[in-house]
């Protein structure tokens, strides 16, 4: 099948192995493009030597295109009286793991808008794709990618970003429906409107003139297909490849993955500050979100929370990232959920056609 995503980057099938921060990995990267479709890493949480690492792991695994990811939050100054109301909060959490919160906050991650490291090293190795999470970027840092030849992918939350992503000059858009496991890639978390997959595909897909992306809740070929039929050039999806062997994640969340609770996911910016869905934990039912510190300072804290409960050996303030379709999970190889994917896929739109041409 060709789209326009499979035609501008050279590719077999019309899917993308999503960004995942801490979960992706330059193996599963490879496989996916050796697949045929487009794998991604994620570098918006690391600095400029492991991102570069991570990188070149990829291209000597694979001679074909990858995506790299950046975050494109607003930069966030530190709001010392905000932080310190959410420390507070958090301290008898702390205690009943027997340990003290940390006496400041962090900000443990550069946006892609000031990082002019980063931006140098994507235009040194000059991936095939990079793509955004958060925003956009400025006109400057959009036309230097572009002018190393790089495709530029952006998330949008609605149809309000995602004209906003065509008018910067982005070259495809990845629908992200409220379904999707992980951080929402809404520009103001203080205004998401909360489209789901399928209809903000099909908005996307009427009103803009680059091609869209499906995400959210996507876990096999008939959702692939179910995108496709909507006008998409393309699907993207995460909490699929979470359970393949080449996935960094470990091995409490993959049971969790595989259990029936997988079920019960749910949207909350406790973890980190800004809203993300991940499987219902104890951290999500007993912070009292109306404190949160910002992103990435609440992260901050949220991953010493972490540390302090599974020290102690309680994994329930663990993000264990996740969509809606997360009973869907299977486990196999990349490469093997790849090809997986695409003969589901084929039998859907097969269906489809004899539906249509009837008896």
């Amino acid at each position: 099948m060709h789209t326009a995503l499979t035609r501008r980057l050279n590719l077999r099938h019309p899917v993308i192995q999503a960004p995942m921060a801490g979960t992706s990995t330059p193996e599963m990267a490879a496989a996916v493009t050796t697949a045929g479709g487009l794998g991604s890493i994620a570098i918006g949480s690391v600095g400029t030597d492991e991102a570069r690492a991570a990188i070149r792991a990829t291209r000597a695994l694979t001679d074909g295109p990858f995506n790299v990811n950046v975050f494109c939050h607003d930069p966030a100054e530190a709001d010392a009286a905000r932080n310190a109301d959410w420390i507070e909060s958090l301290r008898p959490l702390f205690a009943s793991f027997g340990a003290e919160p940390p006496a400041e906050l962090n900000n443990i991650y550069r946006s892609f808008r000031v990082d002019d490291e980063a931006l140098a090293l994507l235009i040194v190795e000059r991936p095939a794709v990079v793509s955004f999470h958060f925003g956009l970027p400025d006109a400057e840092r959009i036309a230097a990618l572009k002018a190393a030849g790089i495709v530029l992918l952006a998330t949008a939350t609605s149809p309000e970003e995602g004209r906003a992503a065509q008018a910067a000059g982005i070259d495809m858009v990845v629908a992200q429906g409220f379904e999707a496991g992980g951080h929402r890639g809404v520009f103001d978390p203080a205004d998401d409107p909360r489209f789901a997959t399928l209809p903000l595909t099909r908005l996307l897909a009427t009103a803009l003139d680059i091609p869209v992306i499906a995400a959210g809740g996507i876990m096999d070929g008939a959702g692939v297909a179910a995108a496709l039929a909507l006008g998409a050039a393309g699907a993207q999806l995460g909490t699929a490849f979470i359970a393949c062997p080449e996935s960094a994640a470990g091995a409490v969340y993959r049971a969790k993955l595989a259990g029936a609770d997988a079920g019960r996911t749910r949207v909350s910016a406790a973890i980190s500050g800004r809203p993300a869905r991940g499987l219902e934990n104890d951290f999500m039912r007993r912070a009292d979100e109306g404190r949160i510190a910002p992103y990435p300072f609440a992260y901050d804290i949220g991953k010493a929370l972490t540390a302090a409960a599974t020290a102690a050996g309680d994994t329930g303030y663990m993000p264990n990232w996740a969509g809606q379709g997360a009973l869907l999970s299977r486990a196999m190889p990349a490469g093997e959920l790849v090809e997986t994917l695409v003969r589901e896929m084929r039998q859907a739109l097969t269906g489809l056609a004899d539906l249509h041409a009837g008896p």
